[in-house]
């Protein structure tokens, strides 16, 4: 639609769908174009005008492009809600993939491709096929796209047709936007496969080179992104790859470069000639620096890729640390992210330049930006040990400054530099007490606090400091009231005079008895057991001699480093954590073999199952292609029609995708104990929901009885589960039959597990949200029952038992290591 076309939007008068309807149906092709674009607009600003389905797929006949095209977006965005109807539509598309007009050809398999409606895809296998081998590139290259589109919809459908063949075919074509898109889908079935499909072999590396100098830049992006998941067979090979890759440093686009950043660091594993690693180090310089010249977003991405980048070859930008000065318009974000590369290219060299920036930048403006220049003039102290005396010299200067929050955070991180170098700054403690009174910071006051206590034989006055603290025990924060009884207790080991032995006592008993806090009780009963049994071994513990140091803190590990360098150029190079971490898929397709007909009992397997039976894909079970507990509830006594799918009456159901809530249709009733009572017919308004969470036959259900204490007849029941540390979620409809008044009806809900898991510290609440179409919708809160994730003789099944344990093992050693750290990271 162009720009004259904005007078569509401006309608928004009563009774517009029946004169809609009149003017789709007109004899007059202007007035149905026109009407075509009034419903496009109106479904554009979220109006529901999906009862013109059948007018508006009538309007497909044309030979106006702009009209079919305007249809088939229409089509793409209510197919899904109307699947019955868009069958409709299937000869039009069929007939439109053999028109003599490419557009319309490539127009037809594209929009079959976006319809994600099961019942469609058969129909679009034999088109596809053709469209796959038609003359014109721009159809084929289409067609390679809608290959990946159908198979994230039926995957043993494409391998069936011979769909991936046809795809690796076309990788020889001599289009070289064809060679792309078919490594682009290529590559994202891989993705979504377990086993392999896109293996590339020496003379498909020849093709994808050769059509990489001719493709579009986005198309270069796809081959090289292909091609640095080759592994060359020697050192030799990879020089000859990466010479052909090398002119890509040089393109305009940032994606290109950064992709062949990617494609070149993984070859350079193989190259053991040092003078071609140290030139193309060289060569890899100029680029990274040129983007460092763009919009500011554009920036924050290359500078947290090169963040990774200097990781593992800091020798790429190691005389280029100008570039990573901040500027004075630089956005906070920017500012950030070149303060921790500075600090990782620091050297003895450039030190001193070094010095001046965050000298400079801890005098300016924003507090947060502050801090982190201060704490990263500790950071270059620890890590060059040479320049530790300069760096502590300008942490003095700045706290001759007299602001605070500088002074505070100088203090913390001259408590990190005491623990890299012992025994060799303590002069500066005195111009560190200074300071003493305007600490109020909990990290400051517990740095300040662990200074005194690590070197209270060389402090004079050290007790009389420490008792200055002990007079806001109560109030202090859990770290400060944690360093304060480690100081106190090294004070006495190290001056057991009269004055530590009284401060002792009240550190103690205000530890024991007037605290609720665990953590500190616990190590004040530890210290007064070492003390009262054996002072001696108490100091061994206490005033050990501990370990030294690194700053190590922003340094990954080798492994997740490896696995983000073979994703530059994407989201989890941005958020340094891998893939996986931040990006669930919905489901993995499996290469099928001969054990597939044979059910194992697979928690995933049954739960891709029933997600396809809950969307409307799957077949009625059989024992040959779906495992044993599937379809527990009773089925129904004759085939039914599919149902057809509701609005979305639950858009703010606890912030949930509702796209799996599907209307009742058969009700499935059980007998068995009485069930708990979760939602009270009062809070319910007539309505009362019993439920419980069971196993019956290896299978997790979710029992729900429902009882009409109302004056009107309920229908239209619908549920959903709000994310849980397990991952519970329903796997299939929830089936309840009408309740007429005083009527009740019980059924059981099949469930799957990790489909829907939280962060966050484990917990068994299951939080549950219920509504028909008379009620609003009513909220409860359930227990999960840990039982019924083990069989009837107590087992439990091996996948389960691992993703359960691996859960709550990670989740837990995360908390306690936490706290523990908090509390001990400076002893």
């Amino acid at each position: 639609m162009s720009g004259h076309d904005s007078k569509y939007f401006s309608t928004t008068k009563k009774g517009e769908i029946p004169e809609l309807k009149e003017e789709l149906n007109s004899q007059y092709k202007d007035k149905r174009k026109d009407a075509v674009k009034k419903v496009i607009a109106a479904m554009t600003v979220g109006k529901d005008v999906s009862s013109l389905f059948t007018d508006v797929v009538n309007c497909m006949q044309t030979e106006n492009l702009e009209l079919k095209k305007l249809v088939y977006l229409y089509l793409i965005n209510y197919a899904k809600s109307q699947p019955d109807l868009a069958i409709l539509a299937v000869n039009t598309f069929v007939k439109d993939s053999q028109d003599p007009n490419p557009l319309i050809r490539a127009l037809a398999v594209r929009t079959m491709g976006c319809i994600r409606v099961d019942k469609i895809t058969e129909y679009l296998c034999d088109p596809l096929q053709r469209c796959l081998k038609d003359d014109d590139p721009y159809v084929r290259k289409t067609a390679a796209i809608c290959v990946a589109k159908l198979y994230d919809i039926n995957a043993e459908l494409v391998e069936d047709r011979g769909f991936l063949d046809s795809l690796k075919d076309l990788i020889s074509d001599n289009n070289p936007m064809v060679v792309a898109n078919a490594v682009a889908a290529l590559a994202e079935i891989q993705e979504n496969s377990s086993g392999p499909i896109f293996e590339i072999t020496t003379p498909t590396l020849t093709k994808l080179l050769t059509a990489l100098n001719e493709c579009t830049e986005w198309g270069q992006v796809f081959i090289l992104d292909a091609l640095s998941r080759y592994k060359a067979s020697d050192a030799r090979e990879a020089e000859n790859i990466v010479e052909r890759v090398t002119p890509r440093l040089q393109h305009a686009n940032c994606a290109v470069v950064l992709s062949a950043v990617k494609m070149i660091l993984q070859q350079m594993e193989l190259i053991t000639s040092t003078d071609v690693v140290r030139n193309l180090c060289k060569k890899m310089a100029p680029p990274l620096v040129t983007l460092l010249s763009a919009e500011p977003e554009i920036q924050y991405v290359a500078l947290r890729n090169i963040n990774l980048i200097v990781q593992r070859r800091p020798t790429i930008l190691a005389h280029e640390i100008k570039v990573f000065f901040c500027k004075y318009n630089d956005p906070i974000y920017v500012k950030m992210e070149k303060l921790e590369i500075m600090i990782k290219l620091a050297s003895d060299r450039n030190i001193d330049q070094v010095l001046l920036e965050f000298k400079e930048y801890a005098t300016e403006v924003d507090v947060d930006f502050v801090r982190k220049a201060v704490r990263a003039i500790g950071r270059c102290a620890i890590k060059l040990e040479r320049a530790a005396e300069r760096c502590i010299s300008v942490l003095l200067e700045l706290i001759k400054i007299k602001v605070n929050y500088v002074v505070q955070e100088a203090i913390i991180v001259i408590k990190d530099i005491f623990r890299r170098y012992p025994n060799t700054y303590e002069s500066i403690i005195a111009t560190l007490c200074e300071s003493l009174d305007t600490l109020d910071e909990p990290e400051a006051k517990a740095s300040m606090i662990w200074i005194i206590g690590e070197y209270a034989e060389r402090i004079d006055n050290a007790d009389e400091l420490l008792e200055s603290f002990l007079e806001s025990f109560p109030e202090e924060p859990p770290q400060v009231q944690l360093q304060l009884l480690t100081a106190t207790v090294k004070l006495f080991l190290k001056k057991p005079t009269e004055g530590p032995q009284q401060m002792i006592q009240v550190v103690l008993n205000n530890a024991t008895v007037e605290t609720d806090n665990p953590d500190l009780r616990d190590r004040a009963y530890i210290y007064w057991r070492l003390l009262s049994t054996d002072p001696e071994a108490a100091k061994d513990v206490v005033l050990a001699e501990k370990p030294v140091i690194s700053d190590d803190s922003n340094q990954l590990d080798s492994t997740l480093l490896d696995e983000l360098l073979a994703n530059i150029a994407t989201l989890s190079s941005v958020y340094h954590k891998p893939p996986d971490a931040f990006v669930t898929r919905a489901k993995t397709a499996t290469q099928k073999t001969e054990d597939d007909d044979y059910p194992d009992g697979n928690e995933t397997r049954y739960s891709e199952t029933l997600s396809n039976a809950a969307n409307g894909g799957a077949s009625p079970p059989s024992s040959s292609s779906v495992p044993h507990a599937a379809a527990r509830q009773p089925a129904p006594a004759s085939a039914a029609p599919a149902p057809a799918a509701v609005p979305d009456l639950l858009s703010d159901l606890i912030g949930l995708d509702n796209n799996q809530i599907v209307p009742a249709d058969q009700p499935a009733t059980s007998s068995g104990p009485p069930l708990p009572i979760l939602l009270p017919a009062g809070s319910g308004q007539g309505l009362q929901i019993s439920a419980q969470l069971v196993r019956q036959d290896g299978q997790i259900f979710y029992s729900l009885l429902f009882e009409n204490n109302t004056q009107i007849t309920l229908d239209g029941f619908m549920i959903q589960f709000n994310k849980n540390s397990f991952g519970l979620a329903a796997a299939g409809p929830l089936q309840v039959p009408p309740l007429a008044p005083g009527a009740s009806a019980r059924t059981l809900l099949p469930m799957v597990l990790f489909q829907n898991t939280s962060t966050g510290p484990p917990n068994t609440l299951l939080q549950v949200a219920v509504k028909n179409s008379q009620q609003p919708v009513w909220y409860f809160n359930d227990k999960i029952l840990l039982h019924v994730f083990f069989t009837e003789d107590g087992r439990m099944e091996r996948t389960s038992f691992l993703e359960v344990r691996s859960l709550f093992c990670i989740t837990l050693v995360f908390y306690w290591y936490k706290r523990m750290i908090l509390a001990m990271e400076m002893e």
